[in-house]
């Protein structure tokens, strides 16, 4: 690799990079930033108008191998991961066997390197428990120890407060979050969408906003008795916001995401009974989205993930009630996050950089990427002014299931650099 990006808008939030300025790499490695007239032998590329940053990471991803690789394989979901922008995803347990031996950790990590010549970077997060049945705590020390960097039984909760307790005590030895999927089953059992004036208009089974709320409740007094790092994964509701907001107060070690779905879609879009707006946490109300927003802009909301979850047409072409949650995600976050976000002035992308790039990997405890002379290039390029259609038919997920398929969206991921490969995502 030889490659000179001339005239780019550089930014990276944790070294306080804002500047246009070119920029050049040679066998991965940053050379030179700056004025650079000539490099002997380089492929020069102008990025006049687009953003180069500190590599993203979706660190909510379902690659669904091993088990269900109809879905989605490591493969295509490395693919549409770097044409979505993304030079790092954190994939989800709930595959079969579930990630929950450390035979499945090494396993997945081994396929990750030969997909692409390694230029997305996959981090497993292991099951809090065996089999994610919320009986049996993992072994997860084992598990950090192949290469796990957090804990959850995502698609469950970790709903007895003794199994959560005693994960998080662990976690708190060995300095791994512990990423709950906050759902008391005992108020969603059947429910198909957000409790309220529209679920009972269409006559579908509600889950109400307290069942995310007191879940989190609970585990944050818990994480007030430990002291454990504790991430909430997901969140879709106001009081949701407000809870996290006064514990970060307290400076408790508590964080969180959000979806682009959450903060783009309310639950009217289920009016068509389309299944691709059947997810779970549901989709809220304008008010829920209202306080989303803000808790990104004040801070409360760490990071932004896709929770990207790959269905087969089959299984989301049945009746509402019977089809499966979860949407894809990867390949329209960035033009959601632009179009939702900086183009209504919630965020600077500045801060939209923080949230998908520099708070994942703080709080997963990830290897940095920065943008500096000696550091090796992990990079997003991003063009914050492209206007361009959604089509699902171009996607390089193996699934389709998105209900933003004909959405107009601003701004889109230009290409990714890392582990010394480039790929321009079109």
């Amino acid at each position: 690799m030889n490659i000179l990006f001339k005239n780019a808008h550089l930014i990276d939030p944790a070294l306080n990079v804002d500047s246009v300025a070119d920029i050049h790499i040679v066998h991965g490695i940053i050379q030179k930033i700056g004025r650079v007239s000539f490099a002997k032998g380089a492929e020069v590329y102008d990025l006049a108008e687009k953003i180069v940053a500190p590599g993203f990471v979706d660190m909510h991803v379902h690659l669904r191998e091993p088990g269900y690789e109809y879905k989605e394989t490591i493969e295509t979901g490395c693919r549409a991961a770097a044409s979505g922008g993304f030079t790092a995803v954190c994939c989800m347990p709930n595959t079969n066997p579930a990630i929950d031996d450390a035979s499945v950790v090494k396993n997945i990590l081994e396929r990750a390197r030969s997909v692409l010549g390694g230029i997305v970077d996959v981090y497993p997060i292991a099951a809090v428990t065996k089999g994610r049945e919320g009986k049996e705590l993992a072994p997860m020390m084992e598990l950090a120890d192949a290469g796990a960097v957090g804990f959850t039984d995502d698609g469950a909760p970790v709903e007895q407060a003794e199994i959560m307790r005693r994960a998080l005590e662990y976690a708190s030895m060995i300095g791994k979050p512990i990423i709950q999927h906050a759902e008391d089953l005992t108020l969603t059992k059947g429910g198909a969408m957000n409790e309220g004036f529209i679920s009972t208009g269409l006559g579908l089974p509600g889950m109400p906003q307290v069942a995310e709320e007191v879940m989190v409740a609970r585990d944050i007094r818990m994480v007030e008795y430990i002291g454990a790092p504790y991430h909430v994964a997901h969140i879709s509701t106001r009081g949701t916001v407000e809870l996290v907001r006064s514990t970060k107060a307290k400076k408790l070690p508590v964080t969180c995401e959000v979806t682009p779905h959450h903060f783009t879609l309310t639950d009217e879009a289920v009016r068509s009974f389309d299944t691709n707006t059947k997810m779970n946490p549901p989709l809220r109300t304008q008010e829920d989205i209202e306080a989303i927003k803000e808790g990104l802009r004040d801070g409360t909301i760490d990071v932004i993930a896709t929770d990207h979850a790959p269905h087969s047409q089959d299984e989301k072409e049945v009746e509402f009630a019977f089809a499966p949650f979860g949407i894809v995600g990867l390949e329209t976050a960035i033009g959601l996050a632009i179009t939702e976000l900086v183009e209504l002035k919630v965020l600077t992308l500045s801060q939209l950089i923080e949230k998908f790039s520099i708070n994942p990997r703080k709080i997963l405890k990830l290897s940095s990427a920065k943008i500096a002379e000696g550091e090796r290039a992990n990079l997003t390029i991003v063009d914050p002014k492209s206007e361009w259609v959604v089509d699902i038919r171009q996607f390089k997920s193996k699934s389709k299931n998105s209900p933003f398929h004909g959405r107009t969206l601003r701004g889109k991921a230009f290409a990714v650099i890392n582990n010394n490969q480039l790929l321009f995502s079109d």
